[in-house]
């Protein structure tokens, strides 16, 4: 079983930046691709970003394309999403994944995530 782990989260005001990290030890978390999700208030759960095991293929959604950078550490078996120029409507529970799966590339959709972690609760203030 492999333990999936957030922190980082907080209360910030619009235009601040945030970085979550995720730490899942073990040596399977490191040739999986993994990925953040989040999920506001009476929203459904939404793929934010994602990065193949190696680090070199990442995916962003539109609402977070060119201000979030996904990276990843498998040294440290850690996880990063730098939250840049944030804004309200970035807020909710943040849950880090990842995908039993050491294809090329990863995917936003998370019905292919198999681990996961409680998630870590991110406010922007305006």
């Amino acid at each position: 079983q492999v333990q999936v782990e957030e922190s980082g989260g907080g209360l910030v005001q619009a235009g601040e930046s945030l970085r979550l990290s995720c730490t899942a030890p073990g040596p399977a978390f490191r040739d999986w691709w993994a990925g953040w999700f989040r999920q506001a208030p009476g929203n459904q759960r939404e793929g934010v970003s994602c990065i193949n095991w190696s680090g070199t293929v990442a995916e962003y959604s539109d609402s977070v394309k060119g201000r979030f950078t996904i990276s990843r550490d498998n040294a440290q078996d850690t996880l990063y999403l730098q939250m840049d120029s944030l804004k309200p409507e970035d807020t909710g529970t943040y849950y880090c994944a990842a995908a039993a799966s050491n294809g090329l590339g990863c995917d936003l959709d998370d019905s292919y995530m198999d681990y996961w972690g409680k998630g870590t609760l991110v406010t922007i203030s305006s």
